[in-house]
């Protein structure tokens, strides 16, 4: 990492179930004006502004941005699939530490549509190709089921098959992320599950039922990253720092392990979070809240160890003994997670942003972690790409 880079300010809207959200425009707006106001800065202050989202047409970015001010400024649109929204943060980070912005903001926003995620343009080769020839090359899922839920109902399968997890353990992770949901009033669901419910509810692939699966979810989530001279200049906040941050994408092994797990994403998130503790210095056991990518029970389980969090095949004993909530040696999506909270696609590592740095300014009301010097996020999505950041609270 080259200079410091600060979080000045987030700001998010409360998520929504599609068609009962406000459009994109409106909620990505709002987004960016409470993470302005929270940083204290005006639009004319951005040097640079990434946008991130899938489900748009192009300059979708603009259309949000426009509606808070017209600045002539650079504004990128960043579709990195599930990880768009902390690819615009990388982004944003990566133009402060450059140089090239004293100020940048990341907005990420998504409309979402009812029901399963689909292949939107039939008509040309499906950017998930690859994955899904290995996918039936490889694993018996039914051709029927969504297809995002086939990749992540193989992994369980998998990591079932291999390290006997118990059908209750994974359900354990929705009744986990209802509990903290709880008290977090940008989340979708907050009503409490038990385990019994989870697994009654409709079957999926393989572990997987419906309340183990992330909901289709609309919302905006938006930061303002400065430089140290920025802050002190205008006289911001520089209480959060970007510590390290690393992205991932795909190598030969995805294909070649024979591994579903590979194929989403758990080689991306263990080599980019290799590259952060090294650069930050960090030991996975010093952090006490990490916000990770549970899209579905699985990858939260596949998730803790390619994090470090516990070891290979140790993520029934870290539930078990409740390790991964509050008491325990991690807090895990102290917002409720994409299982909860909601996953907005472009707007998902946004949040994540968001409710660290609550987190470490103290501000997380009844989900405050204590004692939160370092955070983690983890932001992944099939295709593939994943971000890995540290934050950290300057004493």
């Amino acid at each position: 990492m080259g200079r410091s880079v600060l979080v000045a300010g987030v700001g998010m809207v409360p998520f929504g179930k599609p068609g009962k959200s406000d459009d994109y425009v409106t909620m990505g707006s709002a987004a960016l004006r409470s993470a302005l106001r929270d940083a204290g800065v005006t639009i004319e202050t951005i040097d640079q502004t990434f946008a991130g989202y899938v489900y748009g047409d192009s300059t979708a970015g603009q259309r949000v941005v426009y509606e808070v001010g017209m600045t002539g400024g650079p504004l990128l649109n960043v579709n990195n699939n599930c990880a768009s929204g902390s690819s615009a943060l990388y982004l944003a980070r990566q133009a402060v530490e450059s140089g090239a912005a004293e100020c940048a903001v990341a907005v990420g926003f998504e409309q979402m549509m009812p029901g399963a995620l689909t292949e939107q343009w039939t008509d040309r080769p499906n950017p998930l190709q690859k994955f899904v020839a290995r996918l039936d090359d490889e694993f018996a899922t039914d051709p029927a089921a969504p297809l995002v839920g086939r990749f992540f109902g193989a992994a369980g399968v998998e990591y079932q098959d291999r390290y006997g997890m118990k059908p209750e353990t994974f359900a354990r992770i929705a009744v986990k992320s209802r509990r903290h949901a709880a008290n977090n009033p940008y989340a979708v669901f907050t009503e409490p599950v038990t385990v019994e419910r989870v697994l009654a509810s409709p079957r999926l692939v393989g572990p997987l039922t419906r309340l183990q699966a992330c909901p289709p979810t609309c919302g905006a989530a938006a930061a303002v990253l400065v430089s140290e001279d920025c802050a002190r200049r205008l006289g911001l906040r520089t209480d959060v720092e970007i510590l390290a941050q690393a992205m991932a994408t795909d190598t030969p092994e995805t294909f070649e392990s024979g591994e579903a797990a590979d194929l989403v994403g758990r080689g991306i998130t263990r080599r980019a979070a290799a590259s952060v503790y090294e650069t930050a210095g960090v030991d996975p056991w010093d952090i006490p809240v990490v916000e990770l990518h549970d899209c579905f029970t699985v990858n939260e389980v596949l998730s803790y160890e390619a994090l470090g969090l516990c070891g290979e095949g140790g993520s029934e004993a870290f539930i078990e003994a409740g390790d991964n909530t509050y008491g325990g040696r991690v807090v895990v999506n102290p917002s409720g997670g994409l299982l909860s909270k909601g996953h907005p696609l472009g707007a998902t590592g946004l949040a994540q942003c968001a409710e660290l740095v609550w987190q470490l300014r103290g501000q997380a009301g009844a989900r405050q972690v204590e004692s939160c010097k370092l955070a983690l996020q983890h932001n992944v999505g099939l295709g593939g790409a994943g971000v890995v950041t540290i934050f950290g609270r300057r004493t």
